[in-house]
């Protein structure tokens, strides 16, 4: 039997932090749900004579992202309404920290700059069959870096 990674050492998707900086100015975001961001690498395929395999050849990347969010800060409502009052959508930027100190892989930042909201925004929600009010949000990003990367498990099971 091999070595297998310990129930211990699985990170907990609760513990965590996201921040967002816009115009210099970092805020903890409170009553994220859940956030989670994607590169969806994008491809050519080739077709050669002689072989019926097609090959791929990587030419992109599609970085974008969603969240879903507890219904009661104005942090995205003021971005769509400078968008629609101005012609000016603003750009923010992005910090998601996994850190459960339970687990001894520690903990990973990854930044996300040139962020952009995507999609629909709710601006006003009433809902009668809701005790708590949410809604998702998606974005875009133009560049990605891994501030702080997760540690080697400290043992493992086998």
């Amino acid at each position: 039997m091999g070595k297998y990674l310990l129930a211990k050492d699985t990170v907990n998707g609760a513990e965590g932090k996201v921040f967002v900086t816009r115009n210099g100015k970092q805020i903890e975001v409170a009553g994220m749900m859940n956030i989670t961001t994607y590169a969806e690498i994008q491809g050519k395929e080739m077709r050669v004579v002689g072989t019926r395999t097609i090959q791929n050849k990587a030419n992109g990347a599609k970085q974008t992202g969603k969240g879903n969010i507890y219904y009661g800060t104005s942090l995205w409502t003021d971005m769509v309404l400078e968008y629609i009052n101005t012609g000016n959508m603003p750009q923010f930027d992005l910090q998601v920290t996994n850190d459960d100190p339970s687990s001894s892989v520690g903990s990973q930042s990854i930044a996300y700059y040139g962020c952009e909201l995507t999609g629909s925004i709710p601006l006003s929600i009433l809902d009668s069959e809701e005790a708590m009010l949410n809604y998702e949000f998606n974005f875009t990003y133009t560049r990605v870096a891994k501030l702080r990367s997760f540690n080697e498990p400290a043992s493992y099971g086998g």
